[in-house]
């Protein structure tokens, strides 16, 4: 007679053949030709990966893809999930788990790269973890459940830690300065794309009017043409007219009339008279009155 707690499952044997799973409470096993092993289903162990957890070696020493070093500290914890299967087909669990745990952390770390590994994708790197060494230990029949997987540790081999450490200070200045420059960039563009916005529509009222200038000027012409033709002496008249006193209008000038000089066209002024200087003159005193 044995028992077998909650927490634990039995497998009999019969002449060392495996024959049943023993149901929990009183079990009947007639000896010698039956016998029992009961085993702790439900108890959680624990697997210890890494070059800090007291291993000979560099287990926690991996190849990234990028062909950098980083050392892991990992723990794996697992049970049992099919008693029959971890009693016959493993000869050592804890190894074989041990030696695929680490067989498949370096399987993903070797697909990744360093930067990732050591900030945003350590959960996701564990999740595969353990996602890869379940479908291992199931593709051997192994009879283990692994129930999670604890990344403790990511980072650069202890010799060239410091070193790393300033390549990352000088990755975040540089991306820093990226960042101002990409900012200077977007103002200076910003203020050229205002510039040329401003000089386009510089340009296009500037066509605008000289085509409603020359358009009135055009309108103009037509209009004084059709009166042209309508009355030509007058209009020839009025355009000399016009264009005398357009010409002459802001010329200092000095009309003499005959009538008044004499017959000779203005003989009788004295050729030396300073006129302009006369009549500036006058215009002051008038002024000043």
């Amino acid at each position: 007679l044995y028992t077998v707690r909650p927490e634990e499952q039995s497998v009999e044997l019969f002449l060392g053949r495996y024959h049943s799973v023993g149901n929990p409470g009183l079990n009947f096993a007639p000896w010698p030709f039956v016998t029992a092993e009961v085993l702790p289903v439900t108890r959680e162990e624990n697997i210890n990966i890494g070059t800090s957890n007291g291993r000979s070696g560099d287990t926690g020493l991996m190849l990234t893809t990028d062909e950098n070093i980083v050392d892991l500290d990992f723990q794996v914890v697992w049970n049992i999930k099919d008693p029959a299967q971890f009693l016959f087909n493993l000869r050592d669990p804890s190894e074989t788990i041990r030696a695929v745990s680490e067989s498949a952390m370096r399987e993903i770390i070797a697909a990744s790269q360093l930067a990732p590994i050591l900030n945003r994708d350590r959960g996701l790197i564990a999740d595969n973890a353990q996602a890869l060494i379940q479908e291992t230990l199931d593709s051997y029949d192994a009879g283990v459940n692994i129930v999670r997987l604890n990344l403790d540790k990511a980072d650069p081999p202890a010799e060239v830690i410091d070193s790393f450490r300033e390549v990352q200070a000088a990755e975040q200045e540089a991306d820093r300065l990226r960042r101002q420059a990409d900012a200077y960039a977007n103002r200076v563009l910003a203020g050229a794309r205002g510039e040329a916005a401003q000089i386009l529509e510089e340009a296009e009222a500037y066509r605008a009017q000289v085509v409603n200038e020359a358009e009135g000027d055009a309108s103009r012409f037509l209009a004084v043409l059709t009166e042209y033709r309508n009355a030509p002496d007058v209009t020839r008249k009025r355009l000399y007219l016009e264009t005398m006193e357009s010409v002459l209008g802001d010329v200092d000038k000095i009309i003499l009339d005959d009538a008044v000089s004499g017959n000779g066209g203005g003989q009788g002024v004295v050729p030396y008279l300073p006129l302009n200087e006369l009549r500036r003159g006058a215009d002051t005193s008038t002024a000043t009155q």
